[in-house]
């Protein structure tokens, strides 16, 4: 045990404000210490070893303890530790720009760097909106979303957010954003049994949400390839078609919101490569630097930017972090090991016998339904399988937190238990591995839900 366990414990519980946290869980008992990370596995402070299966928050890519990339960062900070993209540019920055560009689809050749993911929504509805007013259509200004989406916790992006108990004790926010269907066909409305219905049903509802704001008043729609809260909803075939066919019509920016999706999650640099469709914008960050640094980007169209090409004009938005030189150095870096390693192909070849053996946990009383794609996925926990009824909200508390979350991370797998939505297991290992870790997973989830079954 590290001799300074104890005081790690005191000052965290005295001193440190963990993110999403309840803190009164820990008054009896150990704040989890996370010490070192080597490959898929993470290690606390007494030496326990844990798959790391959400790569740390959809983050580390590439896995954990790669010197590569630690070397880029010191180096580059050796050379040049510092300076803003205010006017002024660096070499890092430069060729970053330029290689994300060359992966991204279509005409989405402009790179606007910020610090992270909220930041590059923040950054997408900020130029929605300043690109109608100075296109003659000064009107456009609100944001389309869908329900139980994630994308932030800045203000706007909160605001694009469709999760109402993160948004109230907040409120108000933001004004100006509206809510669509999502394409969680688990629990469609209606459809159920017809996928490609469904994705057309659920994409109309957009055209509806325009229809009903007035289209001279909305600037842009937010999508996530695969959406993450809920627990991984893929889009139905020809959903995106749709989407961008509204769009066009309405004249309305399409934004892939990629900060989970983009760099490999779904086998591809982008899911909407994946998925086949070119959107406005494209807003990433996490698995740019596999977590190595904090980096965050927005993509646009040449279109987007033509307006600011003008004399004298200027988007008046930046962040003192975004593009940071190490960042940027490693995020290139990460990029090569890409390229070298196959990561993309790598995931594309295993992503089959991912689903298969997560797919074992079907025959599981409590397990509902298992979906997602890439290295991406939920598990929905059912009450009642013929009925798919879900937890109630007591049921979420004792067993979904107080004892699946709990007795998944002492059984050596760290994972997300989620209840924004429906009660969800979320897995998002890193890219690099293969079937021993969907295998180690299955068999920590198969012993923990079956205990977690025999509890409601």
């Amino acid at each position: 045990m590290d001799p300074d366990y104890d005081h790690l414990q005191r000052a965290a519980k005295d001193h440190l404000w963990m993110h999403f946290t309840r803190h009164s869980s820990y008054d009896n008992a150990d704040v989890p210490i996370i010490v070192r990370g080597e490959g898929a596995y993470i290690y606390d402070a007494q030496g326990k070893r844990y798959l790391d299966g959400l790569a740390g928050l959809f983050v580390s890519q590439l896995g954990h303890g790669r010197t590569e990339l630690a070397d880029a960062a010191a180096a580059q900070a050796r050379e040049l530790a510092f300076h803003p993209l205010w006017s002024y540019a660096h070499p890092s920055a430069i060729m970053l720009a330029e290689r994300i560009a060359s992966y991204a689809p279509g005409s989405l050749n402009r790179v606007f760097f910020s610090s992270g993911g909220g930041e590059s929504v923040e950054t997408a509805w900020k130029l929605a909106k300043n690109y109608f007013k100075l296109t003659g259509k000064p009107m456009k200004h609100k944001a389309i979303s869908r329900a139980i989406a994630y994308h932030g916790t800045t203000q706007g992006a909160l605001s694009i957010t469709g999760l109402p108990p993160l948004k109230q004790q907040f409120e108000p926010l933001v004004p100006s954003t509206f809510r669509v269907p999502n394409t969680n066909i688990y629990r469609a409305p209606l459809h159920g049994d017809d996928p490609e219905a469904f994705g057309r049903w659920a994409a109309d509802q957009i055209a509806v949400a325009i229809e009903n704001e007035g289209p001279d008043t909305v600037a842009a729609v937010f999508l996530e390839p695969v959406q993450n809260a809920g627990g991984c909803f893929p889009p139905p075939p020809g959903y995106f078609q749709r989407v961008r066919e509204i769009c066009d019509e309405y004249d309305v920016l399409m934004v892939s919101d990629e900060v989970i999706c983009a760099f490999g999650r779904l086998g591809h640099m982008f899911g909407a490569e994946r998925y086949g469709y070119e959107p406005d914008m494209l807003t990433c960050a996490k698995g740019i630097t596999s977590g190595y640094a904090p980096l965050g980007a927005m993509i646009a169209s040449d279109k987007l930017m033509e307006p600011f090409l003008e004399d004298g004009a200027m988007f008046a938005h930046g962040y003192t972090f975004g593009g940071h030189p190490v960042s940027t150095a490693v995020a290139l870096k990460n990029l090569d090991l890409f390229e070298e390693e196959n990561i993309l192909e790598h995931v594309r070849d295993n992503e089959d016998a991912f689903r298969a053996t997560l797919e074992r946990l079907r025959d599981l009383p409590i397990v509902g339904d298992v979906r997602g794609d890439g290295y991406f996925y939920g598990i929905e926990l059912v009450k009642d399988k013929a009925t798919r009824e879900t937890f109630s909200d007591e049921e979420c508390e004792r067993i979904l937190f107080g004892f699946v979350s709990k007795q998944l991370f002492a059984e050596g797998l760290y994972c997300r238990a989620d209840d924004r939505g429906d009660p969800v297991i979320q897995l998002s290992p890193p890219l690099i591995c293969d079937q021993q870790h969907f295998d180690e997973m299955e068999q920590i989830l198969r012993v923990v839900l079956d205990k977690a079954g025999a509890m409601l």
